[in-house]
């Protein structure tokens, strides 16, 4: 604390503290979470993560990222994140889709291409020619690491290092779409829960009951062969919508506290709206608790995929999926490289959120860090 002192007239000093201005609840949280040096890793771990699955395209695959075609730019890799997005008259007339590096000089000697850092493919085996000096990817048990395969090949011949790295999208969108959903609405009938209680209170926490009995694994393998078409957005959403019960058991506590709080009484004194109550003045306050359950949430939801996607139920094709590479180990065991790489990334995912979670639970609330040195 810094201190200024100052002469005056009166024989006495009289001596002023400056004093510097609290820290709100979220930066003090920021700093406690920053001490636990593994959650912040793990908060790395996670970001790298999700760079890569953005840049996923630029990394590994086997369409330009962007080209001159034609007199026109035109950037075919966003097709790997959805294949409208590749969709042109002029590809599709010339019948050079697939495999750019061979037809695009065939067809426009002045054509050019950016590539991305790693040719390979995650949906299909390169074959023998299709890029210089790279030879046919290799199959069945052939598939070991290799310069030109860092991670190996599957039993088809497509490459487990492009498929990792666009599986990391898979991975990343059914943790937080799935646990989007769930924080919607177990944020918003928690809420409603805590603040109006009598019937309404009643009647959400017999629904969050009866949630809460449903099996997730029960519920998607009947979605699953109920649809025709079933697609990994059908798998996040029942994910999402089994998954937010204990985010509105909590959300429900923190209003039932909060609600009576002189601030908020106040609000009420002054005639503000019950909307702007629940969601400007109380919600705010009662969020921190949230995020750990979200956090691990997260892990949970990437280990339910995989495993789905290990029995054969997960994304289906041709959506690369880090369990669909280890289902395809189950046929060999002897591809060890099947189980390895796909099987470490998952252990990492799960690890890393598990740890932002724990880090998270002990900023929050640092008497449970107190009570666990202890």
């Amino acid at each position: 604390m810094n201190s200024l002192s100052l002469e005056v007239d009166d024989p006495h000093a009289v001596e002023f503290a400056a004093f510097e201005p609290s820290r709100g609840f979220w930066r003090e949280v920021w700093r406690r979470f920053r001490k636990r040096k593994l959650a912040v890793a793990a908060l790395g771990l996670v970001g790298c993560m999700a760079l890569v699955a953005v840049l996923a395209p630029v990394i590994v695959g086997t369409k330009p990222i962007v080209c001159r075609y034609k007199g026109q730019l035109y950037f075919p890799c966003l097709g790997y994140f959805k294949p409208e997005w590749e969709e042109s008259e002029a590809f599709t007339k010339d019948r050079i889709r697939k495999k750019y590096s061979q037809n695009l000089k065939k067809r426009d000697s002045e054509s050019w291409a950016i590539w991305p850092l790693v040719y390979q493919d995650p949906y299909r085996q390169v074959e023998e020619g299709e890029w210089p000096d790279l030879p046919a990817n290799p199959i069945h048990d052939q598939g070991r690491p290799s310069r030109y395969n860092w991670f190996g090949t599957t039993p088809q011949g497509v490459d487990v290092f492009a498929e990792m790295v666009h599986g990391t999208t898979i991975a990343l969108l059914v943790g937080f779409v799935s646990m989007g959903i769930a924080s919607a609405i177990g944020i918003t009938l928690g809420a409603l829960a805590g603040y109006f209680r009598g019937w309404v209170d009643m009647v959400i926490s017999r629904l969050i009951e009866i949630v809460m009995c449903v099996p997730q694994l029960v519920l998607i393998l009947a979605l699953i062969a109920i649809l025709d078409k079933p697609k990994i957005w059908h798998i996040m959403a029942v994910l999402g919508l089994t998954s937010w019960t204990n985010i509105a058991r909590l959300i429900r506590g923190e209003f039932l506290r909060l609600r009576e709080m002189d601030y908020v009484a106040a609000a009420r004194a002054l005639g503000v709206r019950r909307p702007r109550i629940i969601f400007r003045h109380i919600l705010p306050n009662g969020l921190a608790p949230v995020l750990v359950p979200i956090s691990f949430g997260v892990a949970g939801a990437i280990l339910t995929e995989s495993g789905l996607s290990f029995l054969g139920f997960g994304a289906p094709p041709p959506n690369p999926s880090w369990g669909t590479l280890l289902n395809s180990a189950r046929e060999n065991l002897n591809n060890w490289w099947l189980v390895v790489f796909p099987g470490g990334a998952i252990f990492l995912a799960v690890l890393a959120y598990n740890l932002i979670g724990e880090g998270l639970q002990d900023a929050i609330d640092p008497r449970l860090q107190g009570g666990r040195q202890a």
